[in-house]
C-alpha cells in the first residue's frame, strides 16, 4: 500500500483533508523501530484539544497531520512486537509512552521521558509533543505497540460497539482521570464545568463512580439541553445568577464534594455579558469558590505554556490570575496534567462491553466521513452538542 489520506492543519480556523506519506516503521526522527505497528483506522475523533490548535491558540505549525484519538486493525507488525498480532483491533491511548522509563514504570505514561526531546510527554498529531504523525487518517504507525495498545478480546463484539469503544483513546480515560483525582465515591455532589464531550464523560464518570447528584455547568444552551436529556442537573453560566446560588437552587447548599475543570485556558466570563468575553482562570476560581473545605479539584481541561491568542501579554505565556490563596485557605487538592490513559482503559474497556456505561449516547457520538472532518471541525468549534468521530473507511457504518 502507498496512499494515505489524513485531516492536515492549513491555517488558523482551517484545515483540509490531503494525501499524506503511508505510514513506515519509522519514528519522527527517520530512525528505523521494529517496536510499532501499522494500523487502518478503524475511528478517530475529533476533540477539543484540537480544536485549541485550529484556532491559532497553541505554536502549532501548517502541515500538521491532526488527531490523537484513534482506534484500528493492526496491519502490519514489527519483528520486535511480541503480543500483538495482524488483525487484532485495538484502541490507541492519546498518551505516546516506551513503558520503559521511571514515569512509565509509575504510570504516569502521560509524562513519558523518552518519546519527545524537547519535553516530556508524547502524543500523535499534536504540537510540541514529540512530532509524533496524528490518526485523522486512513492509516498510523503506533509505536511501542506491546505497551502502548489495548486489544479488544472479541473483534466482532468490539464493532458491535464501537461507537462506545472509539472514546477510550482520550474521551473517557480523561473525564474517569478528572473525577478520580477529585475523589468522587459513592455519595458525592459533584461539579463539572464544560458541557462538551470531556465534561460529559466526566459527568458520566462520577455517576460510575456513585456520585448522588452531578451538576453541569455551561454558556452553551444546546450543550445544556444535551446534558439535562442524559440526566445530569445543570446550570446556566450565561445567567447573571452566580454559580453558587445556582448550585444552591439544586442542592440547598452552595458547595460540592468534587469539582472538575473540563474547559481549561479558553474559558468565558460568568454571567450575560461575561459570558462574551475570555476570562482563562475563571473557571478555577469558581471552583475553589464552589468546592467544600478539603476537598479535591481534578483539572483534565488543557491548559498550555504558549498561547499566542490569549486575552493578555500574562496569559500568552501560561500565567494566570488564580486565586490560589483562596484554594490554600480551604486546603484545596488540584490534580493537572494529562491523563495516564493506560491507568483506566482497560476497566473502562470493560464497563462498556459489560454495559455498564453507555458513553456514546452521553457524549453524542455522531458519525463522519473523513472528508466531512472539515465541516464536522466547523460544528463542532460552533458549539454543537456532538462527539465527531471519523470513519476513515466507512466500516462503522457497515457495523451499524
Amino acid at each position: 500500500m502507498s496512499e494515505n489520506r489524513g485531516v492536515v492543519y492549513i491555517e488558523q480556523g482551517k484545515v483540509e483533508i490531503q494525501s499524506i506519506p503511508f505510514p513506515k516503521l519509522d519514528n519522527p526522527q527517520g530512525k528505523k523501530i521494529e517496536h510499532g505497528v501499522i494500523l487502518k483506522v478503524v475511528s478517530t475523533n475529533i476533540c477539543g484539544s484540537d480544536q485549541h490548535m485550529v484556532r491559532g491558540r497553541t505554536t502549532a505549525q501548517a502541515g500538521l497531520v491532526l488527531g490523537h484519538e484513534i482506534t484500528g486493525e493492526v496491519i502490519e507488525v514489527g519483528s520486535d512486537v511480541e503480543t500483538i498480532r495482524k488483525g487484532d483491533l485495538v484502541s490507541v491511548p492519546f498518551n505516546v509512552a516506551c513503558g520503559r522509563c521511571r514515569t512509565c514504570k509509575e504510570q504516569h505514561t502521560g509524562v513519558c521521558e523518552t518519546v519527545n526531546p524537547a519535553r516530556a510527554g508524547g502524543a500523535y498529531g499534536y504540537v510540541d509533543m514529540g512530532g509524533w504523525i496524528g490518526g485523522q487518517a486512513e492509516y498510523v504507525m503506533v509505536p511501542y505497540a506491546d505497551f502502548n495498545l489495548l486489544r479488544f478480546p472479541d473483534k466482532e463484539q468490539a464493532m458491535g460497539k464501537i461507537r462506545d469503544l472509539t472514546c477510550l483513546s482520550d474521551i473517557l480515560p480523561t473525564g474517569y482521570h478528572g473525577a478520580v483525582t477529585a475523589g468522587v465515591g459513592p455519595g458525592a455532589t459533584v461539579y463539572v464545568a464544560g458541557a462538551g464531550p470531556v465534561g460529559l464523560a466526566a459527568a458520566a464518570s462520577a455517576r460510575l463512580l456513585g456520585a448522588a447528584v452531578v451538576i453541569v455547568g455551561d454558556v452553551n444552551p444546546l450543550r445544556l439541553v444535551h446534558a439535562r436529556s442524559v440526566g445530569f442537573e445543570t446550570v446556566d453560566l450565561s445567567l447573571d445568577a452566580s454559580l453558587g446560588d445556582q448550585i444552591t437552587q439544586i442542592l440547598g447548599v452552595p458547595e460540592v464534594d468534587c469539582a472538575i475543570d473540563c474547559v481549561g485556558f479558553e474559558a468565558r466570563g460568568h454571567g450575560h455579558a461575561g459570558a462574551q468575553s475570555e476570562a482563562p482562570a475563571t473557571v478555577l476560581n469558581s471552583l475553589m469558590e464552589v468546592t467544600r473545605v478539603a476537598g479535591k479539584i481534578g483539572i483534565p481541561g488543557l491548559y498550555v505554556t504558549d498561547d499566542p491568542g490569549a486575552v493578555d501579554s500574562a496569559a500568552k505565556r501560561g500565567s494566570l490570575s488564580i486565586r490560589l490563596g483562596l484554594g490554600w485557605a480551604k486546603s484545596h487538592s488540584f490534580h493537572t496534567g494529562q491523563t495516564p490513559v493506560m491507568k483506566y482503559n482497560r476497566q473502562l474497556m470493560q464497563a462498556i462491553l459489560w454495559d455498564r456505561i453507555k458513553i456514546a449516547e452521553i457524549v453524542g457520538v455522531e458519525v463522519i466521513t473523513l472528508d466531512q472532518a472539515p465541516a464536522g471541525y466547523q460544528q463542532f468549534d460552533a458549539g454543537a452538542p456532538k462527539k465527531f468521530v471519523i470513519d476513515p473507511h466507512r466500516l462503522l457504518q457497515k457495523a451499524a
